[in-house]
């Protein structure tokens, strides 16, 4: 009798996690397993004295007659080239050329053992791409942790980029200066090691769409989760860290004056996002992340900056209110 308990104890387990396994999906360290809506091809490079590959979309005009003009998407922290899935229809759609890559470290991009990440290097690489591509005028499109890295690729190659624009970037300020407390690579590879969905979900939910929920928001905790629960989730984890340092080590805020080039600020201000914004002091961590505030200051700061505002949106208008987001953009793409 007891045997037989044991027996049905045994297989209740592996039913139970079947079905676990089931419900959290396991995508290779480079993604695989996982589609974007174009083909994606992959760029290979020689970088810090080893061969990686950059994987990018590369989607031509839909339209018989194109309008002449590239535009590059560079994504956020956790986001990939395929997020950008509404955006590159609709720019295609319109007559644009788009280029979107994964960043070396994201997505399906190599995710080397070691790497000192910089946006000046992730700068490097991606014009590496884009003259590969013959590519010698574009309009960037940066958006999170990419408008960071879109603003040093413009202060870098001024002369390339016929426009700026920026979608709720992060690192309108300095959180470092202004309090957050600095902890280690190891620490950050220990807390992107606890990454899952319930937690990608619910941080997706409160700063990336002002507390909304929609079924179609699922697909991204599933490709972010599925990234983070393979069999590479260690290599992903580790690229993760090194990547947060450079995020909290390299601020951008104190080059904007810098720009030359006309730049559109897209703010929606209900966002809150601050790297590091958890481990502040309470009283000062209520002070970070008001985007309210920082777009006002950021486009105050920039010598030919537009600034448009969401009032209800948050960290990802593009995909929270991809039909308002959309609309503006491509009116504001056609002022020079």
């Amino acid at each position: 009798m007891l045997t037989r308990q044991l027996s049905c104890l045994t297989l209740f387990m592996v039913l139970t996690s079947s079905v676990m396994a089931t419900d959290t999906p396991a995508y290779g360290e480079r993604l695989e397993g996982f589609n974007y809506s174009w083909p994606v091809k992959n760029f290979t490079l020689t970088s810090q004295n080893q061969s990686l590959e950059m994987a990018y979309l590369d989607v031509k005009p839909k339209l018989e007659k194109s309008n002449g003009r590239t535009v590059v998407l560079m994504h956020g922290k956790n986001f990939c080239a395929g997020t950008w899935d509404r955006t590159i229809r609709v720019l295609s759609d319109s007559g644009y050329r788009v280029i979107a890559p994964d960043q070396i470290g994201f997505c399906k991009s190599s995710k080397p053992e070691h790497y000192q990440y910089t946006f000046q290097q992730l700068a490097n690489n991606t014009h590496a791409l884009l003259n590969e591509l013959g590519i010698d005028r574009v309009t960037i499109i940066g958006h999170s942790t990419g408008g960071m890295l879109a603003t040093r690729y413009s202060l870098m190659w001024p002369q390339q980029v016929e426009k700026l624009v920026m979608v709720n970037p992060i690192g309108l300020e300095d959180w470092k200066a202004l309090g957050v407390p600095h902890i280690t690579v190891d620490q950050w590879y220990q807390r992107e090691l606890k990454t899952n969905a319930d937690k990608i979900r619910q941080y997706e939910k409160n700063t990336y769409y002002a507390g909304e929920w929609k079924p179609e928001y699922e697909r991204w905790v599933t490709m972010l989760a599925g990234l983070n629960n393979g069999q590479g989730k260690k290599h992903v984890a580790w690229n993760s860290a090194l990547i947060y340092d450079m995020i909290y080590t390299q601020p951008v805020i104190y080059e904007f004056s810098d720009l030359k080039m006309p730049v559109l600020l897209i703010i929606g201000t209900k966002d809150n996002t601050a790297i590091g914004k958890d481990l502040a002091p309470p009283e000062i961590r209520k002070q970070l992340g008001n985007y309210a505030v920082l777009g006002k200051e950021t486009s105050r700061r920039i010598p030919r900056a537009t600034l448009v505002e969401f009032n209800d949106m948050g960290h990802a208008p593009q995909m929270q209110n991809p039909e308002q987001f959309h609309e503006t953009l491509l009116k504001e793409l056609k002022v020079h």
